[in-house]
């Protein structure tokens, strides 16, 4: 074959210049991302500025919040964005889990696909419905039956008792944190029974004939196996639920109190900023909920970054 065909070398360029084409193109795909995100994240720094310059560093640990006053400070939105993301993740991953066990491994083959399509259509409902649920059903229940009973016998407990103290208002960081973990369910679920799903089943087999139990089956060779998905899909769950806002809203009481107990109410960041910013009525107001909006940011980018440098040292201990 004639190496020098002038067709051939026309085509090899051809192929050539849409290489280059094709990698520009997906460079400036993954450039695009890393632009956007310094935009969002400038662009909130700048927009609370103002804040920043009268408040500085004490604006993250002050949780005085009064508009009249022109005070702001950020610890009450931040505390209870972190306590109800937790609370919502203590609730929603032994929860995921038994699900997504419970799919792969017991439910008879006819029952797996109904209940798979359940957690899809959860997953796909809007946040706001979840509100809705929360504030006109899920309030009523705990504020008659749950939390009176939670604040007469787990309140008396020597350490953790101030945490179930209060007025059973059926609103507060508990019942924000039980919606939570309702949203974020089929979204840790889906993940956790996709990779078990990818166990190869003479692994499993294999330790059954060894005279392994169910649980020790999961605990010893499913979870290691599965390790890295397992710990990123938990980190997708809280990252949403960091962020949550209109769910939030409904059901958390929206009260600018520092208070330990979760049957109080409280407020978030994204709760805040949601009902807040139509009703900024100055300058340092708005710059103030901007940027607890960056606060938000900065929250978020430190769960992710921790997630990815624990999902890093795991492939490092694995050998990857």
């Amino acid at each position: 074959m004639n190496t020098t065909d002038p067709d051939l070398l026309s085509r090899a360029s051809a192929d050539a210049r849409t290489d280059r084409r094709f990698r520009w193109l997906v460079t400036g795909a993954g450039l695009f991302v890393l632009a956007t995100l310094l935009a969002v994240a400038l662009s909130m720094l700048w927009g609370g500025r103002e804040a920043f310059a009268k408040f500085g560093l004490a604006f993250l640990w002050t949780d005085q919040w009064d508009a009249v006053q022109q005070q702001f400070g950020a610890l009450v939105p931040i505390y209870g964005t972190v306590v109800t993301a937790l609370l919502a993740m203590l609730i929603a991953v032994p929860v995921s889990f038994g699900i997504a066990f419970f799919l792969t491994d017991i439910a008879p083959k006819w029952m797996r696909t109904p209940i798979g399509a359940a957690i899809e259509l959860l997953a796909g409902i809007p946040s706001i419905i979840y509100g809705m649920w929360g504030l006109f059903v899920l309030v009523p229940l705990l504020g008659e039956h749950v939390f009176p009973w939670v604040d007469e016998h787990l309140g008396q407990l020597p350490w953790l008792g101030p945490l179930f103290q209060g007025p059973p208002l059926g609103l507060g960081m508990g019942t924000a944190g039980l919606v939570l973990a309702v949203m974020v369910i089929p979204f840790i679920s889906s993940v956790m029974r996709d990779v078990f799903l990818t166990v190869p089943g003479p692994l499993k087999e294999s330790a059954y004939a060894l005279g392994a139990t169910r649980w020790e089956v999961v605990w010893d060779v499913v979870l290691p196996y599965t390790r890295s998905a397992v710990i990123g899909g938990i980190f997708l769950g809280l990252g949403r639920a960091l962020g949550e806002t209109m769910a939030v809203t409904f059901v958390l009481g929206n009260a600018h109190a520092l208070t330990f107990s979760l049957l109080e109410p409280g407020n978030s960041i994204a709760a805040t900023i949601a009902n807040e910013f139509t009703e900024a009525d100055s300058p340092m107001y708005l710059s103030s909920l901007i940027a607890l909006g960056f606060v938000l940011f900065l929250v978020t980018f430190i769960v992710l970054a921790i997630s990815r440098l624990l999902l890093s040292r795991l492939n490092k201990r694995e050998g990857n």
